[in-house]
């Protein structure tokens, strides 16, 4: 009789290879190298269509050492915000990845055996993953980072952008990011332009939405995108493009998605975990802060480590739920038209605040300096907007994406 071949066995499997399954990979990759790490991604490549970007104050201890293996382009003069009553420049070093370069460092960075791209899983347990064509990969700890799953169990607003990479024909001479550049038509929502110079003749352009449904609408944006740089002089040709519809949570049952979305024994990290700022969509300080933690906890057995991230996206729900009330105030009690002003009235405040804000670290003293003196909103339309509720963030047929931008 003979005996089948027992399938090998990985210590650890994480399931989806965009920023945060990418970035445990490295962290236990750095961490110990003889365990056995797999990272299944359904895609041919690591990371999506995506860039990310952020301040150098948003990362935890740890987190520049794990970003160093990434070709990143720098600011270290800062960057600038621009709104119709407001203009300002901030010296706060800013730094973008794109998932182009992210794919290349994880596959210079891992073991040949972890990555298996083009795989898409079918089912998750407790001891592993089974593909669609049947394959199984077994595993000690199994973690879960495919994404966001829509559910009613929230409520909010959308983030919706259409990001434009391309070379001009001559040099920009932008020599800083342009974070949010808000004086253009707002098309009923909070909408600002977005730019990076990437070099002397190319840059990243998106154009952003705060609205209140999920609909982007190709044609139109990349016709804004066109008019936008027209009126700013940059002409050239397009190099690469990307979309993203992104949640922006007000509020909502966390423990309800949990028990929705859970499988026994079997951990979830990033979007999936709601583990991300509420308002701005942002993962970037949160996969790193996860990754490093997973790192830390490599040999817990799968149920524990489970348990252990569950409690995590709880205490960040719990540090973010400020944030989940300034954006209700935004989509409920300002006219979408206006919503701009309650970032403008923002970038007037210190800048060591303003950092704390993106990090998702804002002090009680924080807190109070943003809802001090006199309001963007009228009152009464802000306290009914908290008094209320915002629509369901569940959506038809339609894709989220996890966090691109960084910031906005």
């Amino acid at each position: 009789m003979t005996r089948a071949t027992p399938r090998p066995r990985a210590d650890i499997a994480i399931i989806g290879g965009g920023l945060a399954g990418g970035l445990i990979a490295l962290a236990l990759r750095r961490a110990d190298p003889s365990l056995a790490v797999l990272l299944i991604e359904a895609e041919e490549t690591l990371g999506g269509n995506h860039r990310w970007s952020w301040f150098e104050s948003d990362l935890p201890e740890g987190g520049e050492a794990l970003l160093a293996p990434f070709r990143k382009t720098q600011w270290p003069v800062g960057y600038a915000v621009l709104f119709p009553q407001h203009t300002r420049t901030l010296d706060s070093v800013y730094s973008s990845l794109s998932s182009v370069d992210f794919d290349a460092a994880l596959r210079r960075e891992l073991a040949q055996s972890t990555i298996h791209t083009g795989r898409r899983v079918a089912t998750l347990d407790a001891g592993g993953a089974t593909l669609e064509g049947g394959e199984r990969y077994d595993a000690r700890c199994v973690i879960d980072a495919r994404g966001f799953v829509p559910s009613d169990a929230f409520e909010g607003g959308w983030q919706v952008f259409m990001g434009r990479h391309l070379r001009t024909q001559a040099p920009h001479e932008l020599d800083r990011p342009i974070v949010m550049d808000a004086r253009v038509k707002q098309h009923d929502a909070f909408r600002f332009l977005y730019t990076l110079p990437l070099a002397a003749d190319e840059l990243f352009v998106e154009d952003t939405y705060y609205q209140d449904t999920p609909e982007l609408d190709r044609t139109a944006l990349s016709a804004r995108i066109d008019r936008y740089c027209a009126a700013v002089g940059w002409q050239g040709d397009p190099l690469a493009f990307e979309t993203g519809v992104l949640p922006v949570v007000t509020g909502g049952d966390l423990a309800r998605y949990q028990r929705e979305v859970r499988v026994d024994g079997v951990a979830m990290a990033g979007a999936r975990a709601m583990i991300a700022h509420p308002l701005t969509s942002y993962t970037l300080p949160f996969a790193v802060e996860t990754a490093l933690l997973v790192a830390e906890n490599r040999d817990l057995p799968g149920e524990q480590m489970a348990a252990l991230l569950e409690a995590h996206a709880r205490r960040v729900w719990k540090r973010t739920g400020f944030y989940r009330m300034l954006g209700k105030m935004l989509f409920g009690a300002a006219e979408p038209a206006r919503r701009y002003r309650i970032f403008q009235r923002f970038y007037r405040l210190p800048q060591p605040l303003i950092e704390r804000f993106y990090a998702g670290r804002s002090t009680p003293g924080d807190k109070i300096r943003i809802l001090a003196g006199k309001p963007p909103v009228p009152v009464t339309r802000a306290v009914q907007a908290l008094a209320g509720h915002r629509p369901p963030l569940s959506m038809n047929a339609q894709t989220i994406e996890e966090g691109s931008q960084g910031h906005g």
